[in-house]
């Protein structure tokens, strides 16, 4: 194994899904540093449908955690869940964005994506796009632990996208697909588990 080889190996095996931050904010060419690593991921096509969102105001994080707290509460309450849990759950999840110095919420868009007239290439289409959002994301949260930042990922925002949209002001065609909450980590996060090889690949290894 060389040195390159190493690092990488130290890079995506060394990151954790941190959620507790210190309060110190994220410098403006550390933020950019992240955004340019998200945009050269591949792209079906080269299309790079990703868009971002980057929060730093506190006020509009709030805004954001709130509407998804009203959506939450809202959806859960018509299932028939247990008020307490459905509160909790809520607070954790505005705890977790207000917590943060730093939110980046991750758009897709179809707008420069091919069209199709049948419904199962257009489905095909639109996963392609999704697929290329995922792997800028995954730049983003390397390129956050590389620079000494803990990140993590919520995908909360693809069950209410229009309250997100609302909440950051982003155009109406723009899809919430996650968010990253991001800063300064005050924890290690939780160990890693992973399953082994021989679960997860298909023939003798």
């Amino acid at each position: 194994m060389n040195d390159a080889q190493r690092v990488f190996e130290s890079l995506i095996k060394g990151r954790r899904s941190i959620r507790r931050y210190e309060a110190r904010p994220v410098e403006q060419r550390t933020i950019d540093a992240l955004l340019e690593a998200g945009t050269w991921a591949p792209s079906a096509h080269n299309r790079q449908p990703w868009r971002f969102a980057v929060l730093t105001d506190g006020a509009t994080r709030e805004e954001l955690a709130r509407r998804m707290g009203d959506r939450l509460r809202e959806a859960r309450l018509a299932d028939g869940d247990d008020p307490a849990d459905v509160e909790a759950d809520a607070s954790r999840s505005y705890a977790r964005i207000t917590g943060a110095p730093l939110v980046i919420v991750v758009f897709l868009t179809m707008e420069d994506m091919d069209a199709y007239p049948d419904p199962q290439r257009q489905a095909a289409e639109h996963l392609m796009a999704v697929q290329g959002v995922a792997m800028a994301l995954n730049n983003i949260l390397l390129a956050a632990h590389a620079a000494g930042l803990g990140a993590c990922w919520m995908c909360a925002p693809l069950f209410c996208s229009e309250a997100v949209v609302e909440a950051v002001g982003a155009p109406g065609h723009w899809q919430a697909q996650a968010l990253l909450t991001l800063g300064y980590p005050a924890s290690k996060g939780k160990p890693p588990v992973r399953r082994v090889l021989s679960d997860v690949v298909l023939g003798s290894i």
